[in-house]
Parts: C-alpha cells; structure tokens; sequence
C-alpha cells in the first residue's frame, strides 16, 4: 500500500492527499470545497474531542448548542465581524419554497447568536461569568480547500464566555489558550507556540486574539487554535448587561475560543512519514494491532489461540487494540497496511513465540529493527506495551519539538528574512517594530505572514529586522497553511 504514496521530499502537499486517502481518513465529498470524514478519521476527532471536552469540563465549562442558523440582522450588528466575514457567508433566502422575510447565514461562528441569547440570560453580576462550550459544525465559503486544514464545512468546538470584568475575561482568555496548548503537546504530541496575532491578524471583532502556531513536516506554519479577548464589542452590539453590586448596569466583557477538525491535519502533516501516517498513542483509534503469522494450517489454531489471550490482556489493561486476523492478506502486507494507517505498536505473533510463550513488539516511531524487541514474555506483555506507548508518545513529541527547533532561525535583516525563507524555510524569529502595513508588503513580496507576537521573549531588546527602531517584541513569520 505504501508505494501509493508520494514521498514528502517530492511532493509534500500530494503526500499529504495521498495519505489522508490510503489511510482512509476522508475524502472529497460531490459537495465542491466539503469532505467526507471516514469512520478512521472521525474516531480520530473523537479522540480530539475527548481530550479537549474533558479540560474544558475541568476548568468549568459546559456545553450547550445553538442554531445553525443566524438571522442576517445579528450578524450586521457587530461592524467589523460582518466586513471580517461576508466574503465568506453561506445565506439562505428561500425556505419551504418561499422567500424569506429576512435572509438566514449559515452559521460560519457562533458570536452573534450567543451574545443575543446572553443578553437574556444575565441580569446581575450573580449571574456571571457564563462558561459555555458548543460543538458544531461550521460553513466558510472558502475558495481554495484542502481535507481538514481548510474546507467549506468543518467541524469544531467554540468556547464563548463572560464575565464582569476585563482582567477575569483576560484571564479567561489566556487560560484557554494554555488547555489548547497542553492538549496539543501531551495528547497530540505537537509542540506548540503560543502568542498574540498582530492587528491584522486578529479575529474581526476582537480587542485581542492569541494563537497556538505549529509546524508541519514541511516547515510551513499551521494556526492550530485561537483564543479571543472580545472586550465590551459584542455586549454592546447585543446589550448583554449586567446590574454590578452597586446596583449599577455595566457591559460584560466576553471571550471566544476554537479548534477545529484541521488539528487532525495537524497531526497528518507533523508526524507522518513516507510509509504513511504515525499517530501519537493518546489520539490513536488502534493503539496496537496484532498480527498473528502461521504458515501450516497446524500452526494457524495453536499462533491464533495465544493471539487471542493477548487482544484480551491488552483489552483488559485498557489499551485499544485491534487483532488482524485477515486470512487473504499476507502478514508483509498488513504490516505495510498499519503502519500506514499510523498504528503505534504492532505485536507479531508466531509458532515459534507460541513455543516460547512470548511475542514481537515492533513500534511505529522507530524503522525497521531498531523499533523492534524480540522475546517479549506472554506474561508481562500488557505491562511493556503500556511502557512502550508512553515512550512512543513522548519520542514522537521530541522528533517534533527537534524538528521544529532545526527550522526556526533568527534573522536580522530583510534581506536575511528572504533569503533563509526561500533558502531553508521555516520560522523566522524577528524583533518587530513593523505596522499592519509592513506586513502586508511582507506577505505580498514573500508569501509569509506574521504567525505571532511572542507573549514571553527571552530575547530582550533589539531592532526591528524591517526598521531598525529599538523594540522588545519579538514575533515568528512563516508560510502558513
């Protein structure tokens, strides 16, 4: 199966399509711009979802869901969140075979009627802060897409919350920002680099958005999930007031936070290899897969037996694990077949680890013999698998933060920033003193975009590398997807 992929040094973004197709993650829907999930890729959203539901949950937040459909009026309510979003509006304006009074958008986010149905549902400070989370699916009317990074339809969660004061929704805000960041780097094995998006960058209506940035296998940079300080724009477009202690009416101040199903694409393009893809044991839908190997019909009951008692040790232990006991394919082929598919340990099982009551641990992170312990007792297997997992996640963590690390260079000057972006590509790592209109001339010139402004610089004071004016804002500039 693997010879159908195309190598990542060739062709990254046809690796990437070839990938997501022979691992059976989605493909493209008779929809223009929309993609069907498969059932591999959709369990490994639920993984996604699982992860992140369960610290939302733990920091307070609880779900909820709300229309897919937004009246027209909501959404022109709030001025910069309309001229940020129609280009990319769905609108319905017949229904039941009549014309509506007043046309519907097809939910692209959830700010507006959220805000509406707050305003109802705060009266007094008693009543805050609201912590409320919704997954859903979302429409963008995206021209140029790819299979989860960027499609018309995608799923998502969106937090949306608020609070009396500025400094609690800051403080929202941020903490948000940091569950994203520890889901991606201990459940998605993604090192990530939180910061704060540039004015240009920014969400339309927000005072501040904030950013986890990843990098993929080919060093461009993915925005892998945002967390939005909103400030008093939407209370005030949706009149979401409050009576303060004093008996004083006053705005509350909201956030908003999202990731979407690209962190699935996320996971593809930072682990993947040319044999396909390499799935952290956390999100795994298969963590281990076994694969018995017989070669006499008086072998196959005896190898199959003892395959049997092993799926039902590691099942006990918790771990999700798949037996492959598929009679029309070889075992070379179904090795091919799941290391593809990402599966992060295989155990091979034979008549001559039958007769010496153990087995094959072979890992997905690691190529040929080097990821392979032989003689594995029957008796202590559950216990090494788990302790292989821990160490598979936390190796395909290191490879990537290496990677990243490799790739991220510090520039001076302009001339330097093109070079090394066409040269090595990359995170470009600057001081920066620049305006919304340096980085449009930046993007234009090179096709880099300021990713983000780092929150804690080690650096210290430098000059911009575009105008040399003395500054201590550091930011990252990268090709991004």
């Amino acid at each position: 199966m693997a010879e159908k992929i195309t190598p990542r040094s060739e062709d990254f973004s046809r690796w990437y399509l070839d990938v997501i197709r022979e691992a059976e993650l989605a493909e493209n829907s008779p929809v223009r711009g929309c993609m069907v999930i498969r059932p591999y890729g959709y369990e490994l959203w639920e993984g996604v979802k699982a992860g992140l539901d369960r610290r939302f949950k733990e920091t307070g937040h609880k779900n909820a869901y709300f229309p897919l459909f937004i009246p027209m009026s909501f959404i022109q309510k709030e001025n910069e969140h309309v001229e940020g979003f129609s280009p990319e509006l769905a609108i319905v304006t017949i229904g039941g075979g009549k014309e509506l009074e007043e046309p519907l958008v097809v939910r692209p986010t959830s700010e507006t009627i959220i805000g509406h149905m707050y305003s109802r549902w705060i009266q007094s400070y008693r009543d805050l802060p609201v912590l409320i989370n919704q997954w859903a699916n979302v429409v963008r009317w995206e021209l140029r897409t790819r299979p989860f990074l960027r499609t018309m339809e995608f799923l998502w969660q969106e937090g949306h919350t608020a609070h009396a004061t500025a400094e609690e929704a800051m403080e929202e805000t941020l903490r948000m920002l940091d569950v994203y960041a520890d889901f991606a780097i201990n459940d998605a094995a993604i090192p990530v680099i939180k910061g704060r998006k540039s004015e240009r960058e920014k969400f339309a209506g927000a005072v501040a958005s904030y950013t986890i940035e990843a990098m993929m296998g080919n060093g461009w940079a993915l925005q892998a999930g945002t967390s939005h300080y909103l400030g008093t724009n939407f209370a005030r477009a949706f009149e979401i007031t409050y009576l303060d202690r004093n008996n004083e009416l006053q705005y509350c101040h909201t956030t908003s936070w999202g990731v979407s199903t690209r962190m699935v694409g996320a996971i593809v393009m930072v682990h993947g290899d040319d044999q396909g893809l390499r799935l952290p044991p956390v999100l795994a839908p298969i963590q281990v897969v076994i694969v018995p190997i017989w070669r006499k019909e008086a072998e196959r009951s005896q190898v199959l037996e003892v395959t049997q008692q092993v799926k039902t040790a590691l099942a006990d232990a918790g771990i999700r694990v798949h037996l492959d006991d598929r009679e029309e394919q070889t075992p070379g082929f179904k090795f091919n077949d799941w290391e593809m598919r990402g599966v992060p340990l295989r155990v091979e099982i034979g008549p001559r680890d039958v007769k010496q009551q153990s087995v094959v641990l072979a890992r997905r992170d690691k190529p040929g013999k080097e990821g392979k312990e032989f003689g594995v007792p029957l008796t202590g297997a559950a216990t090494r698998v788990k302790e292989l997992l821990r160490e598979v996640q936390k190796s395909l963590l290191e490879q990537a933060t290496a990677f990243r690390d490799a790739h991220t260079h510090y520039v001076r000057s302009y001339e330097e920033f093109k070079e090394v972006l066409n040269e090595e590509g990359g995170f470009l790592r600057v001081h920066w003193a620049g305006t919304s209109e340096d980085e449009a001339r930046i993007q234009e010139e090179t096709k880099a975009t300021l990713r983000c402004l780092l929150l804690e610089p080690p650096e210290g004071e430098g000059e911009c590398f575009l105008t040399g004016k003395k500054t201590d804002q550091v930011a990252i500039f990268a090709r991004a997807y």
